[in-house]
């Protein structure tokens, strides 16, 4: 029932446009395993071969680290609503830094320069393969809306609070291995 590509097709991407979630998943040796969902709103097809979502301050930041501790990165999207699919992007991943070049290029040509309140980094992802599965094990929902929480806790605090917010509880993940949030690391 799987079925394999090398790169994104068209109407891969046209499944990922009428999703409203995603999950990543991100590991590293002697570390716990981290499924995450994320609001598809915030990411973006950026060629064939290459996703990149923008990623929002939140109570950890294991994607991070394990992503400079491994690289591996899965990010999967699945139907819930319509026709039953399981879509998988396979690759390598990495974070680009707010204070970096590449995240103003790439916030500026994939994300119309719209940054929303909150936004700690970009994850992007190289994609070496594409599956695809029958998904005919997910239940159906119904979406009901978007959450406001996260973005109401980060509009109610000052940028500064959120600096500090992220110095105490994003810098490391759950095993201690670190984020490299606060690195100045691509300027």
């Amino acid at each position: 029932m799987a079925k394999k590509f090398p790169r994104i097709e068209q109407v891969h991407r046209e499944f990922i446009q009428r999703q409203k979630m995603f999950f990543n998943a991100t590991a590293a040796h002697g570390a716990r395993v981290n499924v995450s969902p994320r609001d598809v709103a915030s990411f973006r097809v950026l060629s064939s071969n290459q996703v990149a979502y923008l990623d929002l301050t939140g109570s950890g930041n294991e994607t991070a680290a394990h992503l400079r501790a491994d690289g591996r990165l899965t990010i999967l999207f699945c139907s819930f609503e319509r026709a039953p699919m399981i879509l998988r992007l396979y690759g390598r991943g990495r974070v680009v830094s707010r204070r970096s070049r590449e995240y103003s290029e790439l916030l500026n040509r994939y994300f119309a320069n719209v940054e929303p309140v909150g936004t700690r980094q970009l994850v992007v992802l190289d994609v070496d393969l594409v599956q695809e599965s029958c998904g005919y094990g997910v239940p159906r929902y119904l979406f009901l809306g978007e959450r406001p929480t996260l973005t109401r806790w980060a509009e109610a605090k000052t940028p500064e609070q959120i600096e500090q917010y992220r110095r105490d509880v994003n810098t490391c993940s759950l095993d201690g291995l670190p984020t490299g949030l606060l690195e100045d690391d691509n300027p």
